[in-house]
């Protein structure tokens, strides 16, 4: 009968499932689990005998018999707070109506102990699975780590960084070319540049995408209008009192994301600058501040709630409940898309 109960008016334990399915308690854990070891035929007759029950899988007992805890851990070292939480936003989506926690661990890259204090925490917690954010996602060896502590992975970044079933990329190269595109065929001919913090790939494949668009509409490219930045909106307004000092100084200033061209366009106002008539300004996140600025800012929209929700998909989907045939397949690279608002505004001349 549905929702009986075990010996002694008891829950239903995992051995009464298998009496009744007439297998063994290896089996029923193998289908709470969501092995591939198992025959169709015998996981509908275990999942026929769990809901006769009325039976509820015990996620500590569960751990116990994989050796491994309910945890997904997330490692990063970003300085943009935002993009962290648009990453967490994703991941909890996908594991919200689970077993599943989400763990938040902040590292420190610069750290000659970062690989070991690394090793130590996984061994102690014993996830399921890591999580890895740029720029530490970028680390061969932080990813070996994960291997030799039998962890799973899944390493997020600006490109492909690894195989498919442990990477999801965006494509940052490509749209960054698409928007400065948007803006040689608004007829600005001189542009500033602010790069991402040295040794992000983020920050180089943006880059590229730059010098890409410049490099196919014959745009000269001066070095005197690149600006280092380190994605927060101090080094924005650093960054655009430098260009804006230029003679002559840049029509266009592309930003390598939306809190540094936040910057720029506090720079451009105290110097009373008109933003976009005559300078225009254009970032990459699509961040809340984008579209709280006057003007709204023109950026790229990147994917990372999304990325986060496949990234954790493709981390622990065995352990999630039943998903939608169609939803199965996983890309490995999610595409970005070019935001055009306010900021950008056609050269006369």
């Amino acid at each position: 009968m549905r929702g009986s109960t075990g010996a002694k008016g008891e829950a239903p334990t995992i051995n009464d499932v298998a009496a009744l399915a007439g297998v063994s308690k290896k089996t029923v854990s193998r289908v709470i689990n969501k092995s591939p070891l198992l025959t169709e035929p015998t996981r509908k007759k275990v999942e026929a005998a769990i809901v006769e029950l009325g039976f509820v899988p015990n996620p500590q007992a569960r751990a116990l018999a994989l050796r491994r805890n309910f945890l997904i851990v997330l490692l990063h070292d970003n300085p943009n707070a935002q993009t962290v939480q648009n990453f967490q936003k994703g991941v909890l989506q996908t594991i919200g109506d689970s077993d599943l926690a989400l763990v938040v661990r902040p590292v420190d890259r610069t750290s000659d102990g970062m690989l070991e204090d690394v090793r130590a925490f996984l061994e102690k917690h014993r996830p399921l699975g890591v999580l890895l954010l740029p720029p530490i996602s970028e680390r061969d060896d932080l990813a070996e780590v994960c291997r030799a502590c039998g962890v799973e992975y899944v390493r997020v970044g600006s490109a492909p960084l690894d195989d498919e079933a442990h990477c999801v990329a965006s494509n940052d190269r490509e749209v960054v070319r698409e928007a400065c595109k948007a803006l040689i065929a608004a007829g600005h001919r001189r542009f500033g540049f602010v790069r991402g913090p040295a040794g992000f790939r983020s920050a180089l494949e943006r880059e590229e995408g730059f010098r890409d668009a410049m490099n196919g509409a014959g745009v000269a490219i001066d070095d005197v209008l690149f600006a280092q930045g380190n994605y927060r909106f101090d080094s924005g307004i650093a960054a655009g009192n430098q260009l804006l000092l230029a003679t002559p100084r840049p029509t266009a200033i592309f930003a390598s994301n939306d809190e540094m061209a936040a910057g720029v366009m506090h720079a451009a106002k105290a110097r009373g600058i008109d933003v976009p008539d005559d300078l225009s300004i254009v970032g990459f996140d699509d961040s809340p501040t984008a579209s709280h600025l006057w003007p709204p800012l023109s950026t790229v929209r990147w994917p990372i709630v999304e990325m986060g929700r496949v990234a954790a998909r493709k981390l622990v989907e065995r352990y999630l409940p039943d998903i939608d045939d169609d939803e199965k397949e996983l890309p490995t690279r999610l595409p970005s898309t070019f935001i055009d608002r306010g900021s950008i505004a056609p050269r006369p001349d």
